[in-house]
């Protein structure tokens, strides 16, 4: 049973990837929250794609604030954005797992930028080193709305079903989405501490099940590493968001000596 005395979820069918043995470094980067309204950010993800040492950089989702399906890549934000990832992609390695903001993205984007697709969880090794990716909503199990929206949204029929409708009706429902979510919260401090987190007993349900001793994740915005149970760790990646305060942006970086946390790169 979950904390919460939910049933905890079954691990969905298993992604794994061996990095190659050359690589020196890899990036974990999610919820950049894409969008026209953020280009301090936009400007630092693209040069952090750019310009940074690691042989592969690993999205783990919500790189937009929203998806709402592969034609939203002929807008004109977006179609900067799959600029900057193809020519990173030309670079090195670019993955990219689907969050709870963009998870319609699909092969048709993928193959336009050249991004490699990383299924949610995907196991990496590297090194010697087992560590367990996930975008970490399906992990946020007391968020019980949003775990019927996610059951619900994940169907092909829905999908299907949204996808028939024109661009900007799709775009004025996400929208609307967001609002909603935004008033909910009015009156109440921006502190991700409030919001739902992964559950930890599901989590280690899911560790035990790859032979994993660490978790990787995004979703909760809460950044940072913690033991979850003995023989078990969690990395939480941060948000990025230069365009408020106070400003973060913050990349995960693993090489053979362990993990560390980076600012972004810049243009030297």
């Amino acid at each position: 049973m979950s904390e919460a005395g939910q049933a905890l979820p079954a691990l969905p069918p298993l992604y794994q990837w061996q990095a190659p043995s050359d690589w020196r470094r890899i990036d974990f980067i999610s919820d950049l929250h894409l969008s026209a309204a953020s280009p301090r950010t936009f400007d630092a993800w693209a040069a952090h794609l750019r310009y940074t040492p690691a042989d592969a950089v690993l999205i783990l989702g919500d790189l937009f604030e929203w998806w709402v399906g592969d034609d939203q890549r002929e807008q004109p934000f977006e179609a900067q954005c799959v600029q900057v990832l193809a020519d990173a992609a030309s670079r090195r390695q670019i993955g990219f797992m689907a969050g709870n903001r963009d998870f319609l993205l699909g092969e048709p984007m993928r193959s336009a930028c050249g991004l490699m697709a990383l299924p949610d969880p995907t196991v990496l090794d590297a090194w010697g080193r087992r560590l367990l990716l996930t975008h970490g909503d399906a992990l946020c199990l007391d968020d019980q709305a949003y775990q019927q929206f996610r059951a619900l949204s994940r169907q092909p029929a829905w999908q299907r079903e949204f996808g028939a409708l024109p661009l900007p009706e799709r775009v004025r429902q996400a929208a609307q989405a967001r609002r909603e979510s935004d008033a909910r919260r009015q009156g109440q401090p921006f502190d991700p501490a409030l919001w739902a987190d992964v559950d930890g007993a599901a989590a280690v349900s899911w560790l035990h099940a790859t032979g994993s001793a660490e978790l990787v994740h995004g979703h909760t915005h809460r950044p940072g590493s913690e033991v979850i149970a003995p023989g078990f760790t969690r990395h939480v990646l941060t948000d990025w968001d230069l365009d408020h305060a106070p400003p973060r942006a913050e990349v995960l970086r693993l090489t053979r000596a362990g993990l560390v946390r980076v600012p972004p790169s810049a243009q030297p």
